[in-house]
């Protein structure tokens, strides 16, 4: 019994003291101090996976007990489907003189409910939040900020409701009005220098882009605006300035943007250190990654938004650039690539230094350095790749001037040497006058001879062209002859088509090709006139296959083989009309095998053409009766 008594009282001792680790600290403000930031155990959390809960209910004595501690230096919403409702306790240890107001940092929280006491026992609910107009804030600042309503002596405690689609640190800071206004400008008065100098960056190198025409100074250009375009959305002010009554651009402009700044960042790395030409193999690791982000980009925009958040993925991009600069500056000695790294190796410690103060690592780094370590990374980068461009255009100017040198100096060689062969020249010059006088008179004694012989050839000439005139009129008659004899030969051709059975190589002296097929059946065809089938029009020009027909009206362009047997011919046109003109010799009573051995085509082609021929002659019978041998050519056209 005393055992059991024993083990009963340690574990409500165990209890009473878990209860009291896990105590909300209350923070003590007596009004010198300007501000203060709740960190781990100062605020206190509780999931609402529906989000139904309201005020009454978690503010009642029942729902106290449920909050839970933060382990984090600060807290998170870590199911992005759930709302959070969160609490603070505050002990003002005397009346404060001075307005207060509770501030959120993280520009991208969706939604924020505060309710404030009023120091009468009641609390003031008032609502913030990136899905809100910006006009509808009660600052007109980038962050969201909630009126302390009473700074009376005692201890006041603060609710605040957080949903958001994106992860976001719950920063939550307790400020002075006056440490706000402070704050809020010098904050505005660096953002300002920040992209003031963006813009002189910008013009500068689009005055420069016009004076030499070198492509990296405008890829330099969309890179630091698209660095601009995503500080702006990323720190509020593009919401606050540019799209004030659209807070449904909040979800896609900071993804647009870091698309845009990783796409141009890779581009500018190409241009700038010249990749394509000192490692080809890094180029095409560079042209991979580019269309691999933009398929992911238009998955983003198009399929699944939400997908933007996923923004350590542009490690990747921001590796290749550093890799490709050490590459290029360790490997290559190419040297405007040192200031290169020297600005990839700041952005690259931003980031890294962002990415830690977002996971809440970053306890003993200064918060302004944790929090705006990006933005310090890209204005440093944003210097130092200016270096790297103005140190390239240094080493082009060197050389430049170093071949100016070199072409004078050549251009003094080249003189003396001309100098030096123009003597020569004249002596020899001399020499070869002389030469050419003596030459000269051998050739006037020359051309005397060839005079004479020139009129004797005239002579010649003459009667050559009596011969030539002769011999034409004797080819004029020729041609003549030939054309008779070859209108004679395929007279006796068609008669011998018409009176005997050929074979195919007999046959093919008619028809020897496919062209001499279409004009047959084109003549056949078209030999009362031309109508457009489609429209009627008679005026046509040549198709886009021989022996076509084009409708000049309607564009409509009839194929020779249309409405005739050949139409949807499979087999070369020459032995199709071979088949028809064997069908029709043996009245259709010759085999298929014996088709396929004079064709020389498969036996199961001959018996489908031999049948489609067999059947035309058939429903023809009478109209082939008694037209002879040449009544095969009757079978062609489909009436």
């Amino acid at each position: 019994m005393l055992k059991r008594f024993t083990k009963s009282l340690l574990f409500l001792l165990f209890v009473f003291a878990c209860n009291l680790s896990y105590a909300q600290k209350l923070v003590a403000l007596d009004g010198k101090l300007p501000e203060h930031i709740f960190k781990s155990e100062e605020v206190v959390w509780l999931e609402d996976p529906n989000g139904g809960l309201t005020f009454n209910e978690i503010s009642s004595a029942a729902y106290q007990s449920k909050f839970i501690p933060n382990i984090n230096y600060y807290p998170k919403n870590y199911n992005r489907s759930s709302a959070y409702w969160y609490r603070v306790k505050v002990n003002f240890t005397k009346d404060l003189d001075k307005s207060a107001v509770i501030e959120f940092f993280d520009q991208i929280t969706d939604q924020i409910d505060a309710y404030m006491p009023d120091g009468k026992g009641n609390y003031v609910h008032s609502k913030a939040g990136a899905d809100l107009n910006f006009e509808d804030r009660m600052f007109q600042h980038k962050n969201f900020e909630f009126l302390v309503n009473s700074t009376k002596k005692g201890e006041h405690i603060y609710y605040f409701r957080v949903k958001s689609k994106d992860q976001v640190n719950v920063i939550i800071v307790f400020r002075t009005v006056e440490r706000f206004i402070q704050y809020g400008l010098t904050e505005y008065f660096t953002f300002g220098f920040f992209y003031g100098m963006i813009v002189i960056f910008s013009f500068h190198n689009l005055l420069m882009f016009i004076a030499v025409k070198r492509r990296q100074y405008l890829y330099y250009i969309l890179y630091i605006l698209s660095v601009g375009i995503y500080e702006m959305s990323t720190d509020g002010i593009a919401f606050q300035y540019l799209w004030p009554n659209h807070p449904v651009w909040n979800e896609y402009a900071y993804g647009v943007s870091l698309y845009f700044l990783s796409t141009f960042g890779l581009i500018f790395t190409k241009e700038l250190l010249h990749v394509k030409i000192k490692a080809p193999k890094i180029n095409q690791l560079i042209n991979i990654v580019l269309i691999l982000r933009l398929a992911f980009f238009l998955a983003c925009m198009f399929y699944n938004n939400d997908w933007f958040k996923y923004k350590f993925l542009e490690f990747i991009p921001l590796s290749i650039c550093f890799f490709t600069g050490i590459y290029i500056w360790w490997r290559k000695e190419y040297r405007p690539a040192r200031f290169f790294v020297l600005g990839y190796f700041f952005l690259f410690s931003g980031f890294i230094i962002k990415v830690i103060h977002i996971l809440g690592w970053a306890r003993h780094i200064p918060g302004a350095l944790g929090y705006y370590s990006l933005t310090f990374g890209f204005l440093l980068e944003m210097v130092f790749l200016s270096f790297a461009i103005g140190d390239q255009v240094r080493i082009l100017k060197r050389k430049k001037e170093n071949a100016r040198k070199q072409i004078i100096k050549q251009m003094q060689v080249n003189a003396d040497l001309k100098d030096s062969i123009n003597r020569d020249l004249e002596v020899k010059v001399q020499e070869r006058t002389q030469e050419v006088q003596q030459q000269s008179r051998e050739l006037q004694q020359k051309n005397i001879t060839i005079e004479q012989q020139n009129e004797e050839l005239l002579s010649k000439n003459t009667l050559l062209e009596h011969q030539a005139e002769e011999i034409s009129r004797m080819n004029i008659l020729l041609e003549k002859d030939n054309i008779s004899l070859k209108t004679n030969i395929e007279k006796v051709t068609d008669a011998r088509v018409n009176a005997t059975e050929l074979d195919f190589d007999e046959f093919s002296q008619k028809y020897p090709d496919r062209d001499s097929c279409y004009k047959f059946l084109a003549d056949m065809k078209w030999e009362h006139g031309y109508a457009c089938i489609k429209c009627s029009n008679t005026t046509y020009c040549n198709g886009k296959v021989p022996f076509n027909r084009r409708c000049t009206k309607c564009a409509y362009e009839e194929s020779v083989l249309h409405h005739t047997i050949f139409e949807n011919n499979r087999i070369p046109i020459n032995k199709a009309f071979y088949l028809v003109y064997l069908m029709y010799n043996h009245k259709g009573a010759i085999s298929s095998h014996k088709l396929s051995e004079k064709l020389g085509i498969r036996q199961s082609t001959c018996w489908t053409y031999a049948s489609k021929v067999k059947k035309v002659m058939e429903e023809r019978k009478k109209d082939l009766k008694g037209v002879g041998k040449s009544g095969w050519s009757k079978l062609v056209l489909d009436k």
